[in-house]
């Protein structure tokens, strides 16, 4: 595996690690259907979030709005309506993304409910 998978899946077990701190249960991790995957699936107080996550260092960063396009919200949008079907939920849904930033060992975190209304 690439240096930049093993990043990426330490920026998401950071994200897991933050949002089980603020008091989100994680139902899935890396949940797929068709060609989209959802990073993260967690609910708190009756919300199913979605989440994306994006994990940079300070040397790379860009816009969400890069790396987040309209297809890329058709697919998540595809494969949690899905992950509902299966699993018979009842719940509001939010579309997230969190941000880990990697900085000279650091790590900082950006947690953006609703992230798709900022597109």
């Amino acid at each position: 595996m690439g240096k930049h998978n093993d990043f990426g899946k330490l920026g998401e077990q950071k994200a897991v690690d933050f949002l089980l701190q603020n008091g989100y249960e994680i139902c899935c991790k890396n949940y797929r259907y068709l060609k989209g995957e959802i990073d993260i699936i967690a609910i708190k107080q009756d919300i199913l979030a979605v989440i994306e996550v994006k994990s940079r260092n300070n040397a790379f960063f860009e816009d969400l709005s890069d790396t987040i396009n309209q297809k890329k919200i058709k697919l998540l949008i595809a494969a949690a309506n899905q992950y509902i079907e299966e699993n018979n939920l009842d719940f509001e849904v939010r579309f997230d993304v969190i941000t880990v930033i990697s900085d000279k060992g650091m790590f900082f975190i950006e947690h953006l409910e609703n992230a798709f209304y900022h597109f």
